[in-house]
């Protein structure tokens, strides 16, 4: 199917994402195609979520992700999986990288080489020290059940996140994104990842710069369209 593209002025494939609303790192990839103007398919794909929550209360999952075909494209069984066309990709920030490279250079990271490998290193720091936490959090506070949950758990998740997000706030003294002073898709992540943080009953420490840095990306139509609504983190 093809579609018109407003800001390049072209036609282009509009891409299938398999995938959950409420999934960070679907979100991920469509704040991404929003920010791009790219237009995209969404079918609803998860092992552990669906329609009324997630399996751990007794809720059906959306599927997709056993079946042969999908492992055929994603060996993990996990979302989002993204196809443009003959490109297949199963992870998040690739996916991501993808879509800024092929649609949106410019806004997404500055058509630079240095900016690129620095959104690079930001998106990967959010992989690998806050969605974790953010993961466990989620899990303790709103999916499992009470008699699953476990405070020890829950507390040393939080205790941890408060710290990497003031790593965060002292990185932000300097400038108002991640990568320098204008958005760029190390934002993306990071973003929604924080945001979901935000949302939480939770003890949080104010964190001045972190706290102006996520003002400004609520400010953005995509955020308002894909992250911001509390239903996609509360349940």
């Amino acid at each position: 199917m093809l579609v018109f593209n407003t800001i390049k002025g072209a036609e282009i494939a509009m891409l299938k994402i398999w995938g959950r609303p409420n999934s960070i790192c679907t979100q991920r990839v469509l704040w991404a195609c929003c920010e791009a103007n790219v237009d995209y398919e969404l079918e609803l794909a998860s092992g552990t979520m669906g329609p009324n929550g997630h399996i751990s209360q007794g809720g059906q999952p959306f599927g997709h992700v056993e079946t042969e075909p999908y492992r055929a494209m994603n060996p993990n069984g996990t979302v989002p999986t993204m196809e443009d066309g003959e490109t297949v990709l199963w992870d998040s920030v690739a996916i991501v990288v993808h879509i800024a490279q092929k649609f949106a250079p410019e806004l997404l990271y500055g058509a630079c080489p240095v900016t690129l490998a620095r959104s690079v290193q930001w998106m990967g720091w959010t992989n690998e020290h806050m969605e974790p936490l953010l993961h466990t959090l989620v899990m303790e506070l709103v999916r499992l059940t009470e008699e699953q949950r476990s405070a020890d758990a829950l507390e040393k998740a939080h205790r941890a996140a408060i710290s990497k997000l003031e790593l965060m706030d002292r990185h932000l003294a300097q400038q108002s994104y991640l990568v320098g002073n204008d958005f760029s898709m190390a934002d993306i992540p990071a973003g929604a990842t924080v945001y979901r943080w935000s949302l939480f009953d939770l003890e949080q420490p104010r964190l001045q710069n972190v706290g102006d840095w996520l003002l400004r990306l609520l400010d953005r139509d995509a955020f308002q369209e894909i992250v911001a609504p509390r239903a996609y983190h509360l349940a």
